[in-house]
């Protein structure tokens, strides 16, 4: 709860985020239907008419298949997802009516994401292995097997979840933080969860996943980024703890620089400058690269150096030399037409193909001796020949590996056959090779994005926007003075927050509010259920039967006194409503009607059908146990064992169940734990509370409890620290309970 409420905290702080385009950088993208080449060859898979004619849309039958990426095209995906952070799942689907199956399944032995759709039980599943490796399952109640279009995304921040359906925010979650640490090997199926288990029946069209943050942005356009996402508030807090340690570590050195600061009270300092480890004393001056620098009162100040053009003796000319900006002279070569520098080399073949190579010496270009060339693992069309050395090389060879020229803020950028330099963005050439960059400052020279308000402050490759004073700052580039948001001079929603921009405003819905800020709806973030209603934020109104924060409890109306049946009856409660049942012996009085429904004072009251399984017309999907088809049953996990329709089991803390030979799993409930400290023993699937901070593996955090570690710094909950004096001791903040333990494979590498 305390991370949901720092969230919002965070959201709010922050404001309003970038509007994204509709373009989306193909690195950042992967569109799995087109990458898996999917056709009219492929089993199970044919192509049909989607929802819009701008992509392809599948079918995926009820027949077995096989829609699996190959090894290569998975890595491919992999090297997109593996330890990202922020991605997102993206698919516009049309579901047969009742059918269970996965979406997508990414799968290595017990590490998986898999995403799926559960007719049977109208829940969309995500099942996951967390950063503590341990599998997750996240349920979201919605109805997708309704064989109608819909457009799912499912975007994951770091540990926070966002599931929109046809462009509407349905559910919002925190979550422990998913692993994307993906080995390889992994496996990806799409539509099965793996060769025999999990068969998507319907329509597939536009699946994707998109790795940056918000990505349903780009299924649906007018859903603008409002607020930093989950990873972004994690970054913060771990910048937050590493912070700690600087501080820690900054307090003990001024310790020791206060004793050391008394003992030179009487000495006489000088104000120097210190360079790239390099100190002057005050005047000094010194070249740096391409500029001219001087120590005035501690301050290093630097102008362009101006080269001389001297006139070079006979048999030289001018040329640069390696570690100074300026040409000097340089004796010179004639050969063949051409002028070389000294040092310079050049290869010439023979009518027969042999290569000579000739080096600059003394102003004579003299033959080189050949030591053989090393044997290339590449074929011969892949083999380049160099104009500087008698030994080829494969394309794609890394010139910069070997030696170059390239200074401060200019990068070595390999070609085709040798290497070059290139200046960093908002640096310019100082000569022509590209060795020496200096910064350009986009504020003199006009090329910034600075708009009303504002003032251009230059910075190292780039430039900042400050708000002159008196004005507010709307975003990175721009200010205002007015704000119509403090003089309510706007028309946002009364559960809408009011951010203000230059010349207008932008209203946005409160946490628990859905809506485009001028109207507001009441959003539930765990649903309301059986049919109830949110109208209030986290708030639900529940249909008569039904009571709880989601209308998930039903009212035992027998139980607790609510109704009377006749004394020759029976009481039987029923999800949110009963009905009395005669005992043996007695029978009706024809108040129910044949289809197991009657009328009292205005009411509908309903009881579970009979199933009379000799009748051949009998309701297969209400009544499993009568079905005796052989295609019905359903296979065991382990591929031993076989399931009639209607048979349930518990399967690696799942209850899985067995309905027209498709299998449903969905994980066992398990007992709210009401606890500061919990742990998941091994072989169990529900958490239990302990006492002990140091033996729990899961900890309601309270950001009011902090640790006092043995330097005096408080830590905040959740984070660690070496301890003070060792190597291998692992200190941690658990709720204001210090829990310390040593590190054996450490102790190992000492």
């Amino acid at each position: 709860m305390e991370s949901r409420v720092l969230l919002r905290t965070f959201c709010l702080i922050f404001g309003l985020g970038a509007v994204w385009g509709l373009g989306v950088d193909p690195s950042l993208q992967i569109d799995v239907l087109t990458e898996l080449e999917l056709g009219e060859s492929t089993t199970g898979v044919r192509q049909v008419p989607g929802l819009h004619n701008g992509t392809k849309a599948f079918l995926f039958q009820d027949t077995p298949r096989s829609v699996k990426a190959s090894t290569a095209t998975a890595e491919q995906f992999f090297q997109k997802l593996r330890n990202k952070h922020e991605f997102t799942i993206l698919v516009t689907l049309k579901q047969t009516h009742l059918n269970s199956g996965v979406i997508l399944s990414i799968h290595h032995l017990d590490h998986r994401y898999l995403l799926e759709s559960s007719g049977h039980r109208n829940e969309v599943r995500l099942h996951y292995r967390s950063g503590s490796h341990r599998p997750h399952t996240e349920v979201f109640p919605y109805i997708l097997a309704d064989d109608k279009w819909h457009k799912l995304s499912l975007a994951i921040s770091a540990s926070h979840l966002i599931l929109h359906i046809d462009c509407n925010k349905i559910y919002e979650r925190v979550v422990e933080k998913p692993s994307t640490d993906l080995p390889l090997g992994t496996t990806f199926w799409l539509g099965q969860r793996n060769n025999a288990h999990g068969y998507f029946k319907g329509i597939m069209q536009d699946v994707q996943l998109l790795v940056m943050p918000q990505g349903f942005i780009a299924q649906c356009p007018d859903l603008n980024r409002t607020c930093p996402t989950c990873n972004d508030f994690h970054g913060l807090v771990q910048k937050i703890m590493e912070l700690q340690d600087i501080l820690a570590k900054t307090s003990a050195k001024l310790s020791r620089a206060e004793q050391r600061m008394n003992r030179l009270d009487q000495c006489y300092c000088e104000r120097t400058c210190t360079m790239k480890g390099t100190t002057y004393r005050e005047f000094e001056s010194w070249i740096d690269g391409c500029k001219n620098c001087t120590c005035l009162n501690g301050t290093i100040q630097c102008e362009t150096l101006i080269c001389p053009n001297p006139d070079c003796p006979l048999n030289s000319a001018l040329a640069y030399v390696d570690g100074k900006c300026c040409k000097e002279c340089k004796s010179i070569c004639q050969f063949q037409g051409r002028t070389y520098f000294e040092g310079e080399r050049n290869t010439v073949y023979s009518s027969s193909g042999v290569c000579v190579l000739y080096e600059c010496k003394d102003q004579t270009m003299k033959l080189v001796e050949s030591s053989g060339c090393p044997a290339l693992d590449c074929p011969e069309s892949h083999q380049i020949t160099l104009s500087h050395s008698c030994c080829k090389v494969c394309k794609g060879y890394d010139f910069c590996s070997e030696r170059h020229n390239c200074m401060e803020n200019s990068v070595c950028r390999n070609l085709n056959d040798r290497a070059v330099c290139s200046c960093r963005d908002g640096f310019r050439a100082l000569r022509e090779d590209n060795a020496y960059c200096e910064d350009i400052d986009e504020c003199a020279e006009g090329r910034h994005y600075c708009r009303e308000n504002t003032m251009c402050v230059n910075t190292p490759g780039s430039f900042m926007c400050i708000c002159k004073t008196g004005y507010i700052r709307i975003d990175d580039y721009s200010c205002t003075e007015h704000d119509e948001c403090i003089t309510n001079q706007h028309n946002c929603d009364e559960n809408a927050l009011c951010f203000n921009t230059v010349g207008g405003h932008n209203c946005v819905c409160k946490p628990g509010y859905t809506g485009n800020g001028t109207t507001c709806k009441a959003f539930c973030k765990d649903g309301c259920r059986n049919g109830g209603a949110c109208i209030a934020a986290n708030v639900c109104a529940c249909p008569h039967g039904f009571t709880g924060p989601s209308c998930e409890t039903d009212i035992d109306e027998c139980s607790d006194g609510f109704v009377q049946c006749d004394s020759r009856a029976n009481c039987i409660n029923l999800p949110g409503w009963y009905h009395c049942e005669c005992r043996d012996g007695y029978h009706d009085n024809g108040m129910f009607s044949p289809s197991g429904e009657s009328c009292e004072n205005g009411f509908v009251m309903c009881r579970r059908m009979v199933c009379d399984c000799e009748n051949p017309t009998v309701d297969l999907f209400c009544c499993p146990e009568c079905d005796p088809r052989l295609s019905s049953q359903c296979l065991h996990q382990n591929g031993e064992t076989l399931y009639n329709s209607g048979d349930t089991w518990v399967q690696n803390c799942q209850q899985c169940r067995c309905l027209q030979g498709e299998v449903d799993c969905w994980p066992l409930p398990c007992p709210d734990v009401e606890c500061e400290f919990s742990i998941l023993p091994e072989n169990e699937c529900c958490p239990r509370c302990v006492t002990d901070p140091c033996q729990a593996d899961t900890i309601r955090n309270d950001i009011t409890k902090t640790c006092l570690d043995e330097m005096n710094v408080v830590r905040f909950t959740g984070s660690s620290w070496i301890k003070h004096g060792t190597e291998c001791t692992l200190c941690q903040c658990k709720n204001g309970h210090i829990c310390c333990s040593v590190d054996p494979q450490c102790l190992q590498e000492l």
